[in-house]
């Protein structure tokens, strides 16, 4: 386990900031305890200090996961987050996308949000940016990036895309064996 060297953290914070903007701050100048980012094997894990600590007494080859994984390092450098941060990706959300009852389970087995599914869109929500998408009742299902900006959304085909996929709450049971 070692810290982020200066080009991973860009790397890190620019992948983040594409879903919560300026809100990245906020992940680590919390008031209840300081939070940082640490590296184990090309995975880029969010803990507090205290946790830090307490694990220091652990050799770094017993290390499996510690604290929540963000997402991971690919081998050519691209950072790709993880649906395990996507509590912290709502907490701070931009953007969001709610879809009607009907289209959750179709997002939820991996696929695109279409405007027939999309119940509502966060207003002014641009192009390409990132967002989270919830169910009519705000829990949160997954995230993904906006195909059209929201004053394109009212003119589109019902069967375009809104939200291109990129994780969602599914991926628990779809990709298990991958995880580790």
């Amino acid at each position: 386990m070692r810290p982020l060297t200066p080009e991973e953290t860009r790397t890190l914070f620019t992948k983040l900031s594409l879903y919560i903007g300026r809100s990245v701050e906020q992940l680590i100048t919390r008031t209840d305890e300081p939070h940082m980012f640490r590296l184990v094997k090309d995975r880029v894990y969010y803990l507090s200090a205290g946790l830090l600590k307490a694990s220091s007494s652990i050799s770094r080859d017993s290390i499996v996961s510690l604290g929540t994984c963000m997402g991971k390092f690919s081998k050519s450098g691209k950072f790709k987050l993880h649906i395990t941060s996507l509590d912290y990706l709502a907490q701070h959300a931009k953007y969001k996308v709610w879809i009607k009852q009907s289209a959750e389970l179709n997002f939820v087995y991996g696929n695109n949000v279409l405007k027939s599914g999309m119940a509502r869109i966060t207003e002014n929500t641009p192009q390409y940016s990132g967002v989270i998408v919830y169910s009519m009742n705000d829990l949160p299902l997954g995230f993904g990036v906006a195909a059209h900006a929201t004053e394109h959304c009212k003119d589109l085909d019902p069967s375009q895309n809104v939200v291109l996929h990129q994780a969602d709450i599914g991926e628990y049971l779809r990709v298990e064996e991958d995880l580790y």
